[in-house]
């Protein structure tokens, strides 16, 4: 674990070589070292399969004062897999970028009441390729993604935000 300090950028995990995937635990290991919080929000398994990145999380260090989920947890939660979703995306591309969050909401649809399992996905099917695009033109570029969080068969709460990929910072 690398100590953080108020200011400086934490490292970047090295790329994956040619387009593979991030092994998820290393991943994870690195987002823990890089986002403190991130240790503490009850993630317990990540994956991919397709467009979508899900996370599989434990309630209890989400839990409120009546016993549910608390929203800032869930909403902290939405926003990283987003993040992570992004991130993932440029590092298969062999892209190092910074990526910020831009816009962000939620709509709490039913109380989470167990352990609970949360999706990301692009709003728009074809949103990798307007991002691809907007990059290669630019050097920078926005997507909207989605976020559902899923205790069980319900779905308890859905998110949407807007993610930027900053341009390249001269050397």
């Amino acid at each position: 674990m690398i100590e953080r300090r108020i200011g400086e950028a934490h490292p970047r995990l090295p790329l994956p070589a040619n387009g593979q995937e991030d092994d998820p635990a290393a991943f994870l290991a690195w987002l823990h070292d890089a986002i403190p919080l991130a240790g503490h929000l009850g993630i317990r398994d990540m994956h991919r399969q397709g467009d979508s990145l899900s996370w599989q999380l434990a309630l209890t260090p989400n839990l409120n004062d009546k016993g549910t989920g608390f929203g800032g947890s869930l909403t902290a939660q939405t926003t990283l897999l987003g993040w992570c979703w992004v991130t993932l995306w440029l590092r298969r591309q062999g892209i190092e970028r910074d990526v910020v969050v831009a816009e962000s909401r939620q709509r709490f649809l039913a109380p989470v009441t167990g352990d609970y399992r949360l999706t990301c996905t692009p709003e728009d099917e074809q949103g990798r390729a307007t991002l691809a695009a907007s990059l290669q033109k630019g050097g920078k570029g926005r997507i909207a993604l989605v976020q559902q969080l899923w205790c069980g068969d319900t779905l308890c709460l859905e998110a949407r935000g807007d993610y930027a990929v900053l341009p390249e910072k001269p050397a």
